[in-house]
């Protein structure tokens, strides 16, 4: 299970995204103009939902899905249209209400089961793929790995997820504080070189019979993510 730590950090990340930046994520997530920082944040995060869209199947009727950090619910709902069943929860309610809201009229009652809450509760039940999109960068290494072995052990064929990877100019940019203007500055990630998140995961006992697929990385102006497939092996 996580450590303290990671404990601590994700009542911390709770409280930000549901009173500090609900309003800004809201935005960032929309249509609406944003500055021109918050544009490559957007840009990228597009990318990014689209690569991981890619490595689900198209035709996805009668499969679960957990999207674990839904935030505003754009993956949720792209995967709802290709037929899934998806749980998607994250620790903000007003990020949830925001997805409920904007929740399309065309897709069907129940194809999205919006929550908040823990994505880690085996409550939620088991599913046929987890996505967690920038969902644990906030967190140290171990508890990013112990994440993942958690989603594993609730998920019958693939887990993806994104990691902030550990470059000169991110970590640059990491260490100047840049991400954002200073007052309105989101919470520090932690990046891990691809190299050692590998060789933790290999030495995660919890995700033996786990195997590192597809990954890609996106490095768009301010947006620096990278996307891990594990699938069983």
């Amino acid at each position: 299970m996580p450590t303290a730590n990671y404990q601590q950090r994700k009542g911390w990340l709770a409280t930000y995204f549901d009173r500090t930046a609900a309003d800004a994520w809201a935005k960032l997530t929309s249509d609406s103009p944003v500055s021109r920082i918050r544009a490559t944040v957007r840009a990228g995060r597009e990318e990014m939902r689209g690569t991981l869209m890619s490595w689900l199947p198209a035709d996805m009727t009668g499969m679960r899905l957990l999207d674990a950090g839904c935030g505003t619910g754009l993956l949720a709902v792209e995967a709802a249209r290709r037929g899934a069943q998806v749980v998607a929860i994250d620790l903000s309610p007003t990020l949830i209400g925001v997805a409920k809201e904007r929740m399309p009229d065309d897709l069907a009652p129940g194809s999205i089961d919006f929550r908040s809450g823990d994505m880690l509760d085996p409550a939620l039940g088991t599913f046929d793929y987890a996505v967690a999109m920038d969902s644990i960068i906030h967190y140290d290494t171990p508890d990013k790995v112990k994440v993942v072995a958690a989603l594993a052990a609730m998920t019958r064929r693939a887990v993806l997820f994104t990691f902030a990877p550990r470059t000169p100019l991110l970590m640059l940019m990491h260490q100047a504080g840049k991400f954002f203007p200073r007052g309105d500055r989101g919470p520090s990630i932690v990046p891990v070189e691809e190299k050692a998140l590998l060789a933790t995961i290999a030495t995660t006992s919890e995700l033996a019979g786990w195997s590192p697929g597809r990954t890609r990385r996106i490095l768009t102006g301010f947006y620096k993510s990278q996307a891990l497939e594990l699938r069983r092996s």
